[in-house]
């Protein structure tokens, strides 16, 4: 059975540090953290389940701090998670049941990133991510940002999730400085960075920039075609900030020259034509939408939302606005399956039992 070193990276995580390493607790054989300078409580309560705690000098760099937290490693994989992550009690058989399973080729396990979740904590956006490393040199993090270690040898998916379960705000200025420091050293970014670089420009409501970013890396060769799918999608969201509703709907329908639509896209197609009325486009995008296979594999981000309760409530929606109030009910009914205890389902299911529709 292979063993495993949790390495993780950490800086003033008293408030949910313990609940991160008790979820591991008993999974892993070693637990590696590497400090950036703590004041608070962090390095006494991890001292409380390792003593393999090691002082780093924080240089503005995600992947130099998480490769020398594997290079402390000395187990078969090494696996990274944050602070605010957790592992949930329903995914710990399946984890122990995957060290008694694993092949001994497997170079690179993804697992499931949950990271937002919906109001009755199910999770609403998850995508894969890259969690048990083979503990080797041919496995860096690259990236100052947004870090990643390019997938290589035999990698392997497995349905297990880690939960990104936030106590406390982070620093939201932070990724965007360090990009700031990054392109003001002259040093370049890939086409990856590019487009988380236009992201944390979006985030931080810098629409004419994020919009030049995005469109360039959008003309880029080596741009991945997830990325790029969604680059469309932000970047629509962008030009519908600044006022520019043609070039929104332009780099969304531009989304499906990269590949077959995504539900997501489909879903803000629906949305542009929705609130400008034009409610039979509308139905088309989302029953489009409902017909799109999901495919979590693919590497992507994923709104399982999309796939069924978003386009069914919104065609409700569109039927109700429509004059054709039957049809809307049925449609409310079946997000409603979904979502029982959706406050939009609820919401609606009272307005059409006052209708008295049968």
């Amino acid at each position: 059975m292979p063993t495993i070193s949790l390495c993780m990276i950490v800086k003033n995580e008293e408030e949910q540090i313990a609940r991160c390493l008790e979820s591991v607790k008993g999974l892993v054989e070693e637990i590696i953290v590497v400090d950036t300078g703590s004041v608070d409580r962090t390095i006494e309560i991890v001292s409380q389940y390792t003593s393999k705690i090691y002082p780093y000098l924080w240089k503005d760099d995600f992947s130099d701090a998480r490769n020398y937290s594997f290079s402390m490693a000395s187990m078969d994989y090494c696996m990274w998670m944050d602070a605010d992550d957790i592992l949930e009690d329903t995914e710990k058989e399946k984890f122990l049941h995957l060290k008694q399973t694993l092949a001994q080729d497997v170079d690179i396990v993804m697992m499931k990133y949950n990271t937002s979740f919906d109001e009755a904590g199910k999770p609403s956006f998850s995508y894969f991510r890259e969690r048990w490393i083979r503990n080797c040199p041919r496995y860096r993090w690259i990236g100052a940002v947004h870090e990643v270690i390019p997938p290589d040898g035999k990698v392997i998916y497995s349905d297990i999730a880690v939960s990104h379960r936030k106590m406390k705000a982070g620093d939201p200025d932070r990724n965007l400085n360090i990009y700031r420091k990054v392109l003001a050293e002259g040093k370049h970014l890939d086409a990856r960075q590019q487009y988380y670089f236009g992201r944390e420009l979006y985030y931080h409501k810098e629409y004419e920039e994020a919009v030049s970013v995005l469109e360039d890396f959008l003309l880029l060769e080596d741009g991945w075609v997830e990325n790029k799918i969604e680059a469309c999608s932000i970047c629509a969201r962008c030009y519908d900030c600044l006022g520019c509703g043609q070039s929104a709907l332009s780099t969304l329908l531009r989304s499906m020259s990269f590949d077959l639509p995504r539900a997501e896209l489909c879903c803000e197609i629906g949305k542009y034509f929705l609130e400008r009325g034009s409610y039979h486009i509308a139905v088309y995008w989302y029953e489009t939408a409902l017909g799109r296979p999901k495919n979590e594999y693919a590497g992507g981000f994923v709104l399982p939302d999309c796939y069924d309760y978003v386009p069914l409530l919104q065609l409700c929606v569109c039927f109700d606005k429509m004059g054709d109030q039957k049809k809307a009910k049925e449609y409310n009914e079946r997000a409603g399956a979904c979502k029982p205890y959706s406050r939009a389902y609820l919401y609606n299911k009272q307005y059409f039992d006052s209708l008295q529709i049968m």
